[in-house]
C-alpha cells in the first residue's frame, strides 16, 4: 500500500502467518494445534500445540494436560504444564498452576506461580518433569540415620 513492498520474511518465519484468535466468550472443550501465533482471550479445556508464539490475554484461560508453545505470555490463567521452547512470561495479572519448562522464565512482581520450574539451555533441559522431582529441582540431602 502507498508504494511500499512488503518486507521479505525468512523461510519458516511464522510472523507474517494469520494469527488465531479464540475469542472472549469462547469455549473450547478439546486440543488446540495451530501454526503461527496465537491469542486467547477465551477458554481453552483442554491441551495447546502451538508451532508459534502464543499468548494468554486477561480474562483467558486454559485448563489441560500440556501447553507448548515457542514463546508465551501469560496475563490470565494456565491450569497445565508449560513447556515453553522460548521465553515464558507470567506479568503480574498471571495465575499459573503447574510445572514449567523453560529456555528463560520471567515472573513480574504479583504473578501468582504454583508449580516447579526448570529452565535453561535448551540442549540441557529435560522434556518432564517428574512426580519424584522434588520442589526445586534438587534431590534433598540423605539423612543421617
Amino acid at each position: 500500500m502507498f508504494g511500499r513492498k512488503p518486507t521479505p520474511q525468512p523461510k519458516g518465519s511464522t510472523s507474517s502467518q494469520t494469527p488465531t484468535f479464540v475469542a472472549a466468550g469462547t469455549q473450547i472443550h478439546g486440543d488446540l494445534k495451530a501454526k503461527g501465533p496465537v491469542r486467547v482471550d477465551g477458554v481453552i479445556l483442554g491441551s495447546m500445540l502451538i508451532d508459534g508464539d502464543l499468548e494468554i490475554a486477561p480474562g483467558g484461560r486454559v485448563e489441560g494436560e500440556e501447553v507448548r508453545a515457542r514463546n508465551i505470555l501469560v496475563n490470565g490463567e494456565v491450569r497445565a504444564k508449560i513447556v515453553a521452547d522460548g521465553k515464558l512470561t507470567l506479568t503480574k495479572r498471571a495465575h499459573v498452576e503447574g510445572d514449567v519448562v523453560a529456555k528463560a522464565l520471567d515472573i513480574e512482581a504479583g504473578a501468582t506461580f504454583v508449580g516447579r520450574s526448570v529452565t535453561g539451555d535448551g540442549k540441557q533441559l529435560s522434556p518432564t518433569i517428574t512426580s519424584e522431582t522434588p520442589p526445586g529441582g534438587r534431590t534433598p540431602p540423605a539423612k543421617e540415620e
